[in-house]
């Protein structure tokens, strides 16, 4: 008995073949990459790399995100089957078949799906496991050897969590089946739509959380509160989208419907109306294919750039090769970082390395609140209301004009040099119970400037002191009025910023061997003794940091190109199964137009019509949703170092252009099976 019901299965698979073999291939490709990713995510190997730790975390990001979509695909697209299936089994149970039969059928089936599937794509998992791991190491730097294996644990967790998903799909299946009667089931194919009502609340609500996604996108400018406004706006897309398609899409039909010169044409008549009836059950299917398609364009654009980006990156993040931090929690005199940064500057020469340039800069930063001509000390900070605090820096004249090159005029007794961002126009400030006169206006540090920083804090602005006696009794008079507040004291930081020649491997070395010897400068007698007891001093590397940048944009890369195809499949499949569905509903429809007078040619041109705007409507509320987007990707990006707009948009176009050309590849091939469908007339 048993061998009837797997010859059943085998028999229903292949009659079926032009629904089953895509998700099949869905099914082989979904395990390869789950396997894939797993047998990266548990390569040994990257533990003993730089920035491996980076790459793990972002394959196990990645691995999540994997399991859960394939879930949602293998879902999503048995159901398609199942819809078109009904029929067939209703057929079975007519003829005799009891459901506890079609339950054996269906298990065969399943079991069939399985086997194809699982062993397919641990198959081709396998063999394009390396390769792909060749790719990430490439787009990450690094130059391991990559042993060719096969990992135990991705095959046994890769066939768990496929056997899983395609028995939760078989019990799905058959509480379907056991819910519906046999006539319930010949008839599912052919029950109508009736005509939707216009939901104007529906409407109202997508219109309403499009707008406030929007405007979230647009007007955001705190990168602190954009993060967590972020995800409220993904949220808001994804609830308005649905709404829009559900009922906004109706709507708008029913007013094209209204405008009979645009209406009572053969083309407009027909796909109008069709659409009407079944937008209700079109609604999901467009409505995810436009969010999908969102998902692509933003990964891949962001991923992209900032992969492209990363010199930028690294010229934002350092100002030099090598940075060697100081903090005292007082003012040292000048004299002090310029003799110790003689003496690290004599051990880089000795070490056999040239120095092209070298500063010593320092200064103090501290939270205030500006109140119209006063200047007074944040008395607690967070991190959620920065907009209601100005950064304020506290340094001397000598240390302004090394780090900008910029000249200022002798301060007297009581004045200062003032740089601030938004513009400060009277001519005296108070700062910390003292009052001062502002002897010159200058400009902000470079970096200071950028878009990024002055959006996060209310303002930004540098105290500029005539030299280092009259910065030290600030300083004190700022630590007496700390011990009032809940704020840890701030440091009074100094930086040696050097730039050194040669190839990354030589200033890797270089910096290795500066760190080594500064732990030794407790014994050092040339060092003075005010940099040897600091309890915190430490050295950044721009070639350190271009190993890790290098390591997170190239593994987000990655992920981003894994993900957008695995996404861009998702869409594709659930455009293929809506052209094989609506091509079975449209079939008898068209045929019945034919027979009262339509010819075969504005049958092709109704046709024509109806796909092209069912078809196109998802891309275009995509590109809307992203270009809506941009304003806040861009912040995001900056916060991320990257702050070349110029360069985002142009990936950003080049992904809506690339993506357009494969959406129209898979128009044109799915209409292909909506045609040949709906031709048969």
């Amino acid at each position: 008995m048993n061998n009837l019901y797997r010859k059943l299965a085998w028999i229903n698979i292949k009659s079926n073949k032009h629904f089953y073999l895509p998700y099949l291939l869905a099914g082989i490709v979904s395990v390869m990459m789950f396997y894939c990713m797993r047998a990266m995510q548990g390569n040994k190997g990257l533990k003993g790399v730089r920035g491996g730790d980076i790459l793990g975390f972002i394959l196990t990001l990645g691995l999540i995100v994997i399991g859960f979509f394939v879930c949602i695909l293998l879902f999503y697209t048995n159901s398609f089957i199942m819809k078109r299936r009904k029929k067939e089994l209703g057929v079975y149970n007519i003829l005799g078949m009891e459901k506890r039969h079609i339950a054996k059928v269906m298990f065969w089936e399943m079991i069939v799906t399985f086997f194809i599937s699982v062993g397919g794509g641990l198959l081709l998992g396998v063999l394009f496991h390396k390769l792909l791991t060749m790719f990430l190491y490439y787009l990450t730097g690094l130059e391991e050897q990559i042993p060719f294996y096969i990992s135990k644990y991705g095959c046994l967790q890769t066939a768990e969590l496929f056997g899983g998903i395609y028995i939760a799909t078989f019990c799905y299946n058959f509480m379907k089946i056991q819910m519906a009667n046999p006539i319930e089931l010949l008839r599912s194919t052919n029950t109508g739509e009736r005509e939707p009502k216009t939901k104007v609340i529906l409407s109202i609500v997508g219109v309403l959380c499009l707008g406030i996604a929007y405007y979230i996108a647009i007007t955001s400018e705190n990168p602190i509160e954009m993060i967590l406004l972020f995800f409220v706006a993904i949220i808001l897309v994804i609830i308005g989208t649905y709404c829009l398609f559900t009922a906004g899409s109706i709507a708008l039909l029913k007013i094209l419907r209204k405008n009979k010169k645009y209406y009572y044409q053969t083309r407009h008549f027909t796909a109008v109306s069709g659409m009407i009836y079944r937008m209700k059950q079109n609604a999901a299917g467009l409505a995810n294919i436009c969010i999908l398609s969102t998902m692509v364009l933003v990964m891949i654009s962001t991923t992209v750039s900032m992969y492209i980006g990363l010199e930028d990156e690294l010229n934002n993040r350092y100002t030099a090769e090598m940075e060697i931090q100081f903090r005292f929690m007082n003012v040292p005199e000048i004299k002090v970082m310029d003799q110790a940064a003689e003496e690290i500057s004599k051990f880089i020469k000795e070490e056999g390395y040239t120095i092209t340039k070298q500063k010593v800069n320092g200064k103090m930063e501290v939270s205030t609140n500006w109140k119209e001509n006063q200047i007074t000390l944040a008395e607690e900070v967070s991190d959620f209301y920065l907009k209601n605090i100005t950064l304020t820096a506290l340094m001397t004249k000598e240390n302004y004009e090394r780090l900008t090159g910029t000249q200022i005029a002798d301060l007297k007794k009581g004045e200062i040099a003032l740089a601030s961002e938004p513009d400060y126009a009277k001519e005296k400030i108070g700062f910390n119970q003292i009052e001062y006169q502002i002897a010159q206006k200058v400009d902000l540090i470079e970096k200071d400037k950028k878009e990024i920083i002055t959006n996060m804090v209310g303002g930004i602005a540098y105290l500029i002191f005539s030299d280092e006696n009259v910065l030290r009794e600030v300083v004190e008079g700022v630590y007496r009025s700390y011990s009032d507040t809940k704020n840890s004291l701030p440091s009074v930081n100094y930086k040696i910023s050097i730039d050194i020649d040669g190839t990354a491997e030589e200033k890797l070395a270089c910096v290795s061997a500066v760190r080594e010897w500064m732990n030794g400068w407790k014994e050092n007698t040339t060092i003075p003794s005010e940099i040897k007891e600091l309890p915190y001093s430490y050295i950044e590397s721009r070639q350190e940091g271009a190993f890790g940048f290098l390591s997170l944009n190239g593994g987000l890369f990655f992920l981003g190109m894994f993900l957008g195809s695995m996404f861009l499949m998702v869409t594709v499949l659930i455009i293929y199964y809506k052209q094989i569905s609506e091509g079975y509903e449209d079939k008898e429809r068209f045929a019945i137009m034919q027979k009262v007078g339509m010819s075969l040619i504005e049958v092709k041109v109704a046709i024509r019509t109806q796909i092209q705007i069912v078809f196109f409507l998802p891309l275009v509320m995509a590109t809307v949703h992203l270009m809506a987007a941009f304003p806040m990707l861009k912040r995001l990006l900056a916060m991320l170092n990257l702050t070349n707009q110029e360069l985002f948009g142009w990936c950003l176009m080049g992904t809506v252009f690339a993506f357009g050309l494969i959406y129209l590849t898979v128009f044109i091939i799915t209409s292909r099976s909506y045609y040949k469908i709906v031709g048969k007339i």
